[in-house]
């Protein structure tokens, strides 16, 4: 089994920065500036070089600033077909878009990224149409899966996703209102078979009130470790270091 040898920062919200122990920097998801509990030290230039963008759909908390990173470090923005276009019209140029759909698999900078369902909505901030929502699984030089499910409540085929991907580490959002909540998380958790968690889009607006001292009750004395996060704290693959 393939050990986490890299740092994965919790930027904000459902934002992470990863850094793999090969030294490729991947954001997950692309609300940083605008994002109210990201710290000032991670925003703007803050956020160091990028070589690559993931974006699960395209609500304005998951790509207000995935542009503007894009465009000042050089890294590609990868996601839903449909997605990619408005990126385009956006004025991202074409050489700076990766556009795959569900089931699909795409190779970038030393990674294998393999996109996933996700039970949401998904227009664009602008109102137009951006494809479905989705999660992705990514697995790292060394094998290491991390699976970001982006916004979305649990499904049945979550279990799928554990038999044809065997994920690591599950970043699930718990915060409720908008997503699932730690109680349907907990569920996930058990579809998923995976053993460490973190939870994310919680905390940032006042709706979004689920926690991870919640998820950590529920799944119990099941072998999971659910790793609490402060925005700007980091997973090192065995414990959270601020």
């Amino acid at each position: 089994m393939a050990e986490f040898d890299g740092t994965l920062t919790w930027v904000g919200h459902s934002t992470f920065l990863l850094e793999t122990g090969a030294g490729t920097r991947v954001l997950l998801e692309g609300f940083v500036d605008n994002c109210p509990t990201t710290p000032d030290s991670l925003k703007g230039d803050g956020l160091g070089d990028l070589d690559l963008i993931l974006v699960t759909h395209g609500h304005v908390d998951h790509v207000a600033d995935a542009a503007a990173h894009s465009a000042r470090t050089g890294a590609p923005i990868a996601g839903m077909v449909e997605l990619m276009g408005w990126f385009g019209r956006q004025g991202v140029p074409d050489d700076r878009r990766i556009d795959f759909n569900k089931g699909g698999t795409i190779e970038v900078a030393g990674l294998r990224i393999t996109m996933v369902d996700a039970k949401h909505s998904a227009s664009a901030p602008d109102g137009s149409y951006a494809g479905e929502p989705a999660g992705f699984v990514i697995e790292l030089e060394n094998g290491y899966r991390i699976y970001h499910a982006g916004d979305t409540t649990v499904f049945g085929d979550m279990a799928l996703i554990a038999e044809l991907h065997a994920p690591d580490l599950a970043l699930l959002p718990i915060g409720d209102h908008y997503t699932m909540s730690p109680r349907l998380a907990a569920k996930a958790v058990e579809l998923l078979r995976v053993k460490h968690v973190i939870g994310m889009h919680w905390g940032t607006f006042p709706p979004l009130v689920g926690r991870p001292q919640q998820l950590k009750e529920l799944v119990g004395a099941s072998g999971v470790t659910v790793h609490e996060l402060q925005p700007g704290a980091s997973f090192t693959g065995v414990a959270a270091t601020a």
